[in-house]
């Protein structure tokens, strides 16, 4: 029996390193899960997960070499998440400022600019001259 890419296959854990483990799937055929792939979430040791002599289920994600890439987090069926969750509609309450005249926006502007130009005149003021300036 060959393995086929994409196939669900039940075998047993043989052997486990840092990385990942090696699944005995029969007929003399083995393969590796890789550490990221055997749970969902982040797995730091892999022997919290799996043992030696676990039967799993695996999905086979490709075969190159007689080296079989299998996964244990896909091979289990797991509810589809929706991509974005719809919010309910809450009623905005919109605010609408009373339409300004030009005159009226003319004269906020400047006194905004008077203001701003205020401060740049008192920080730069006690910077012209003064003792430490250039000497000649």
């Amino acid at each position: 029996m060959t393995v086929e890419v994409g196939t669900k296959v039940e075998g047993k854990v043989t052997g486990i390193t840092n990385f990942g483990a090696f699944v005995d799937l029969g007929e003399g055929q083995s393969g590796m899960v890789h550490i990221s792939e055997v749970a969902n979430g982040y797995v730091k040791d892999i022997h919290d997960v799996l043992k030696v002599g676990d039967t799993v289920k695996v999905l086979v994600l490709s075969e190159k070499d007689k080296k079989i890439a299998l996964s244990i987090k896909q091979a289990t069926e797991q509810p589809k998440k929706p991509k974005y969750q719809h919010r309910e509609h809450r009623e905005r309450k919109v605010q609408h400022k009373p339409v300004e005249t030009f005159d009226d926006m003319m004269s906020g502007f400047m006194k905004e600019s008077e203001e701003r130009m205020s401060v740049i005149r008192k920080n730069t003021e006690g910077k012209r001259g003064g003792r430490g300036g250039r000497r000649s």
